[in-house]
């Protein structure tokens, strides 16, 4: 089948692991292949995708090969296919809008964001390069609080004509005006807010959903992440957390039988550990009765490598958004987006969303 063509505007952490995932993956079979929920989804496998552009900020990644700027500071996610082949795709300057936080200045360069100085690109440039360049959808890999940014790729999106996955916190896949849009264009959008395979949020929403099967009244719980990569120090300011709060928040409220007092539920990043680097570390506390109303208490740690986390996820929604195209199907696409991502349209238990999705896969849902 064709290969899967996307452009990526943010080359950091995320990016990096999906690239290299795309390369190592195409070594192996399916009997070998570790850390995937489908290696053939729909005829499409992990390395069908190629990336055809991308976009970032950064003076260490404009300009370079894709290949070489998933490597470069202040990406510090493991490196676990240093062999990814040049791809003949040249980083181009984005717009920085609100994706660049100023507190990040206060700390070492290898550990932040260092502005390019290069013209930034109007959106004619990049809808120019997205149509030039033959992607057929774009991934949203930008920092938390990039409010401003995120819409003006959606419209990017729009204006070129091709899918959007939007892996970050700004609601656009979940905010039913931008829904309308890509519906009317015929575009599919998946998003909002990637889910990791095995990480803080969706770990927190199945002891939730367990607690509720089992009969157990959840009366209190926290969730608190601490990580040392620019996710977690961009997170430092904490204007910019407001959706990233709610859509975690709200991610774990929707599988209760009672949504909790917001007093008695606190979800969310808790601070910057810069030797921590791309390992996200979760402390997790739930307070529940269970039988005789008699007190329970579960503490949980969880630690990962956060950016490879996300890309056995993100994998399958390139592929999901792929296949969307191949069927005509336009706007949000329901089942995988309330499989993959936080803050869907339409929130629905793990297991339920689970099952859609495959049924979406198999050409029994249209969305």
């Amino acid at each position: 089948m064709d290969s899967i063509k996307i452009a990526i505007v943010g080359v950091g952490n995320c990016a990096s692991s999906l690239l290299q995932g795309i390369e190592y993956y195409r070594g192996k079979s399916e009997k070998d292949a570790i850390g995937l929920m489908h290696w053939d989804l729909g005829g499409y496998r992990p390395f069908d995708i190629e990336v055809t552009a991308a976009f970032d900020i950064d003076a260490r990644k404009v300009g370079k090969d894709v290949a070489e700027a998933i490597f470069a500071p202040p990406n510090c996610t493991t490196v676990f296919c240093p062999e990814v082949p040049r791809t003949g795709v040249t980083v181009r300057m984005g717009r920085v809008l609100d994706g660049f936080p100023e507190h990040m200045l206060d700390y070492k360069e290898d550990c932040r964001f260092v502005l390019a100085d290069e013209e930034e690109a109007s959106r004619e440039d990049i809808v120019r390069e997205l149509e030039d360049s033959g992607a057929e959808m774009l991934l949203n890999y930008l920092p938390v609080g990039s409010e401003k940014a995120a819409r003006f790729y959606a419209e990017c999106a729009l204006e070129a004509g091709v899918g959007f996955i939007n892996n970050m916190p700004v609601f656009i896949a979940s905010d039913p005006g931008w829904a309308e849009r890509f519906k009317e264009r015929r575009l599919p959008i998946i998003g909002d807010d990637i889910k990791s395979q095995i990480g803080a949020t969706i770990t927190h929403r199945v002891l939730a959903d367990l607690f509720r099967q089992r009969g157990v009244v959840l009366e209190r719980t926290y969730q608190l992440n601490t990580g040392g990569n620019t996710d977690f120090l961009n997170m430092l300011n904490r204007d910019r957390l407001a959706s990233k709060r709610r859509s975690k928040t709200e991610a774990v409220q929707s599988v209760l039988k009672e949504p909790l007092d917001a007093d008695n539920i606190h979800i969310g990043p808790s601070d910057y550990v810069c030797w921590q680097k791309d390992n996200k570390v979760c402390f997790l506390r739930m307070e529940g009765r269970i039988f005789g109303d008699v007190p329970m208490y579960l503490d949980l740690r969880l630690s990962v490598e956060d950016s490879p986390n996300s890309g056995g996820i993100v994998i399958d929604a390139i592929r999901c958004c792929r296949l969307a195209l191949d069927r005509g199907i336009g706007g949000p696409l329901i089942s995988p987006s309330a499989y993959f991502m936080k803050h869907p349209p339409v929130q629905f238990r793990d297991d339920d969303a689970y099952h859609m999705t495959e049924e979406f896969i198999q050409g029994l849902r249209d969305s």
